[in-house]
């Protein structure tokens, strides 16, 4: 058998009650360190590069990188065109060949919201029908960043109807609803002292409603417990970029203290991948349900 592809892999998830891992990268160490740790663990995962990682990384090199893991390697590993604004973009991706490209007009109204999805979904099944193409309704933030306190301009949580009337007018493969949490992570969060809060309740009501894969965006800061709880409500594929961007950066630090004249970067980086690596096993755990090892949070 060869690698499935991320819908088989989603499903085999959704039919077994756990959930697909998503981790953002814009650099080697990242890819290198979720893609070691899900082969360690035999695991499937999804990594993503939103328009900002893609303008950086590069939107070939990244598919080119994905596409050598699975196909030289055998690890069961797919790529998301993350919070993707455009038709144009949406399509470049395509084109490069990712499985997935999570269309995000979120900001907008629900009606030009629907209108785009539907138009981007045509377009991209023309290119690939195997394609998955994922919509977003309800606004949770727009960055993986740190925050002194709650963004402006967050939308309420997604409700069942609009829900229904978003998958049923557009033939998405995958829905984000707003479901409690947000982009990034409060400084507050970060020490410790609190948590994103799910609401599970709503979660199930969506999934009763629409039948389809659920994507939880902005799940950095969320505990352990609400997690396992989320999935068992009907969450399929969940996003972790804010934590493993900080555990990247403290990693880093922690090597330039450590070897302050050092400039070899084969010699620093090692740092950023093992406390990389730390968060994406701990996060592949939970959701795959393999248990809590080193678990955050």
């Amino acid at each position: 058998m060869g690698v499935p592809t991320l819908r088989e892999a989603l499903q085999d998830a959704a039919n077994r009650n756990v959930a697909l891992s998503h981790f953002n990268f814009s650099e080697l160490v990242v890819l290198k360190a979720v893609a070691d740790t899900a082969q360690r663990l035999n695991l499937p995962v999804v990594v993503g590069v939103s328009e900002g990682e893609r303008e950086f990384i590069g939107v070939q090199q990244a598919a080119a990188l994905v596409r050598n893991l699975r196909e030289e390697h055998g690890l069961r590993i797919f790529l998301n065109a993350d919070h993707t604004h455009s038709l144009e973009k949406s399509v470049q991706a395509a084109k490069a060949g990712f499985d997935l490209v999570a269309f995000d007009l979120s900001s907008q109204p629900l009606e030009e919201n629907v209108k785009q999805t539907k138009e981007t979904v045509e377009a991209l099944k023309s290119i690939n029908p195997r394609i998955l193409v994922e919509g977003e309704i309800g606004y949770i933030g727009a960055s993986s960043s740190i925050h002194e306190s709650v963004p402006k301009g967050l939308s309420p949580l997604t409700t069942p109807v609009e829900a229904k009337q978003f998958v049923n007018e557009t033939a998405i493969d995958l829905l984000a609803p707003a479901l409690g949490t947000m982009h990034g992570m409060l400084k507050s969060m970060v020490s410790g002292n609190e948590t994103k809060h799910l609401d599970l309740g709503r979660i199930a009501e969506i999934k009763a409603a629409t039948g389809i894969f659920l994507t939880l965006h902005g799940g950095s800061g969320t505990n352990t417990a609400e997690f396992v709880a989320g999935i068992q409500a009907g969450l399929n594929l969940i996003h972790i970029n804010t934590e493993i961007r900080l555990a990247w950066r403290k990693g880093l630090e922690e090597a330039l203290k450590r070897q302050p004249e050092e400039v070899t970067p084969y010699h620093l980086l090692p740092g950023a991948y093992r406390a990389v690596a730390e968060v994406v096993e701990s996060r592949m755990r939970t959701f795959s349900g393999l248990g809590t090892k080193g678990a955050h949070l």
